[in-house]
């Protein structure tokens, strides 16, 4: 009906980018031949008018109070933000590359040198990729070549590595907290950060896995390959978790990315909800909201497939809201 793409757009406002990952040219209205987003925010009583645009084949453009950025990445962390929605999940059971975003997306919005050695990192990672591959089709090897792509590479992965180990440190503890309260158990969770740079440094790594790298013709090791290692009473949570304790793990690693983000950016970020309360029961629904009213949050955006259970809930709480229907994609 138009739920997510309406909380979609208040991401891609903040973020440069869907929430989903999808391409921008995948995001236009089916026959559309360009996209346009406009948002209206207040941050710390100043209006701030957020405008994108985009056309295939052209420059993505953002614009903040009609100026054009001349980077996106200059508007990454202006208007934090923290989406939950129904492939959360993905979070647990999904490949490293989603955890990896998490932690990305969440140390973007806070450190602006982060961001940038992230994409020098990506950059440099991706030609010698490039490279790796020529070496094979051409039948031939560039050792000065390699070497030097290498040597580009450790500077951005060191500061990378080391803003998530710091991060990670600062995150369990509020995460473990958090689970605990919409649980309402007391079983034992852990999110632990795993990367090669632990054991060795990169310029080590990448000369060991030269041979495996020709071969496969990719970069094997590096942050790239980092991951978190989440698990329930000891055991791996994607292995032994069900539904609910994989929900409620979930939403305890968004809250505590919304208290770092908030702690950080001396601001609230604006929390998007979409459909999470499928596959929780109404005890924990009414927990999260219960911790949602009660504590010190900012703008907060629901969407849910059953609005008489929201309302009901949030009347019980006495709690200011407002709520409104949407029907193929238009507000009633």
């Amino acid at each position: 009906m138009g739920k997510t793409n309406l909380l979609d757009a208040v991401f891609y406002l903040c973020m440069t980018k869907s929430n989903s990952g999808t391409a921008d040219r995948n995001m236009m209205r089916y026959g559309a031949d360009f996209l346009r987003l406009e948002g209206h925010f207040v941050k710390h009583d100043t209006q701030e008018k957020i405008e994108a645009k985009v056309i295939p084949s052209k420059r993505k453009t953002f614009l903040r109070n009609h100026i054009p950025y001349k980077k996106l990445m200059e508007h990454i962390g202006l208007l934090p933000v923290v989406f939950i929605g129904p492939e959360a999940t993905e979070l647990a059971t999904g490949g490293s590359e989603i955890r990896r975003r998490f932690i990305d997306v969440t140390l973007s919005q806070i450190d602006a040198i982060y961001l940038r050695d992230l994409i020098t990192y990506n950059k440099i990672l991706k030609q010698r990729n490039a490279a790796l591959k020529g070496f094979s089709l051409n039948k031939s090897f560039d050792k000065n070549l390699l070497e030097a792509l290498d040597r580009q590479l450790v500077q951005p992965a060191e500061r990378v590595f080391t803003a998530r180990k710091q991060f990670l440190e600062a995150f369990q503890p509020i995460f473990q907290k958090y689970y605990g309260v919409i649980a309402d158990n007391d079983e034992k969770v852990s999110c632990d950060y795993q990367s090669s740079l632990h054991d060795d440094t990169l310029p080590g790594l990448l000369q060991k896995a030269i041979e495996k790298d020709r071969i496969l013709q990719r970069s094997t090791v590096g942050i790239h390959k980092d991951d978190l290692v989440f698990k329930l009473n000891d055991h791996r949570i994607k292995r032994f978790a069900s539904q609910g304790q994989l929900k409620s793990f979930v939403l305890a690693m968004k809250l505590a990315q919304y208290e770092i983000l908030k702690k950080e950016k001396q601001i609230s970020p604006i929390l998007l909800l979409d459909d999470i309360f499928d596959k929780l029961d109404s005890n924990r629904v009414e927990k999260l909201l219960t911790l949602l009213v009660n504590g010190d949050y900012g703008q907060i955006f629901i969407s849910d497939t059953h609005p008489k259970r929201i309302n009901t809930i949030l009347q019980s709480l006495d709690v200011s809201f407002k709520s409104f229907a949407i029907h193929q994609g238009k507000g009633l």
